[in-house]
């Protein structure tokens, strides 16, 4: 009876040791961030493309300095962090897709590229410079101005999930 009180009693105390050793490497939101890691700069995303829709860069930088905050206990500072994002996007592209019977397009896909180049200044193994992608298709009898920015959105969102998982998720 009192090996059976006393099972109970430890089971907790261990959990909380084995959480208190596993602190240092990884949170429950999938971040896998050194602890020596305290900062994060992101630098303003320019649009190059061809098309520019205007709030697009604005988006995507507010939205990787707001995905860093929220997931993760680093400062964000203006400049020379500890890990740091600049990048520009380089494509924002309409095209038709699925032709039906009567030769129109029975959707069109709306693809935004940004190009990140991510420094890991504590790990440069973990640096890394390369593009994203991201797609959302819409009824062809819509036009672009009704849905761009729903679309948007959309595709900023899985943007940054790709940009946040390949800099500091590890998987």
């Amino acid at each position: 009876m009192i090996w059976t009180k006393l099972r109970i009693a430890l089971i907790p105390v261990l959990c909380l040791l084995c959480l208190q050793a596993c602190k240092g490497g990884y949170s429950f939101t999938g971040t896998s961030i050194s602890p020596d890691v305290k900062s994060v700069s992101i630098a303003y995303i320019n649009n190059m493309a061809l098309e520019v829709y205007p709030p697009l860069s604005n988006a995507l930088t507010e939205a990787l300095k707001d995905k860093f905050t929220r997931n993760t206990r680093l400062d964000l500072i203006d400049e020379e962090g500890d890990l740091q994002f600049e990048g520009e996007v380089t494509g924002y592209d309409v095209v038709s897709m699925g032709v039906q019977a009567s030769e129109v397009a029975a959707t069109n896909r709306l693809t935004v590229t940004v190009k990140i180049r991510f420094v890991n200044n504590l790990d440069e193994k973990q640096s890394y410079d390369k593009s994203f992608s991201s797609y959302e298709d819409y009824a062809s009898e819509r036009s672009l101005d009704e849905v761009q920015d729903q679309l948007v959105n959309t595709i900023v969102e899985k943007l940054i999930e790709d940009i946040f998982n390949n800099a500091v998720a590890n998987w």
